[in-house]
């Protein structure tokens, strides 16, 4: 099972962060990203299988394609976001990964703003 390889190396590297900050501080928040990256790249295929699903669904359902992208789009953007601020509150900048988080989210409304007004533009031509 893919989780108990993921939760293995999550507790190793906790381990080896314990260990590590100890005698070289400077070297666990290294430690810290590779792990996520390796966690990541374990999740790739997943992903890939993700929006292969969602896209046929899509085609299938005859729904436009920007749509499906935007949405994508704002997903990326809400893992990456989250995965940037939780490192830098591991690296103790708990300022930082709040400032991260905010961008993230303004970046969401920047990429959803062409759905949004698509949904407004047809409330309107509804209305009398």
């Amino acid at each position: 099972m893919e989780i108990l390889q993921i939760v293995g190396i999550g507790v190793i590297a906790t381990l080896l962060l314990i260990v590590v900050k100890q005698h070289k501080p400077e070297i666990s928040i290294q430690l810290s990203i590779a792990a996520g990256v390796v966690i990541f790249l374990l999740m790739l295929g997943r992903i890939s299988s993700i929006i292969q699903i969602l896209e046929e669904l899509s085609r299938r359902a005859k729904i436009d394609n920007l749509y499906l992208t935007t949405i994508l789009k704002i997903v990326g953007i809400s893992y990456i976001g989250e995965f940037g601020a939780q490192i830098c509150r591991d690296a103790g900048e708990g300022a930082v990964g709040a400032k991260v988080e905010f961008a993230a989210k303004i970046l969401v409304l920047v990429v959803a703003l062409p759905i949004i007004a698509a949904l407004l533009e047809t409330i309107i031509r509804l209305l009398p």
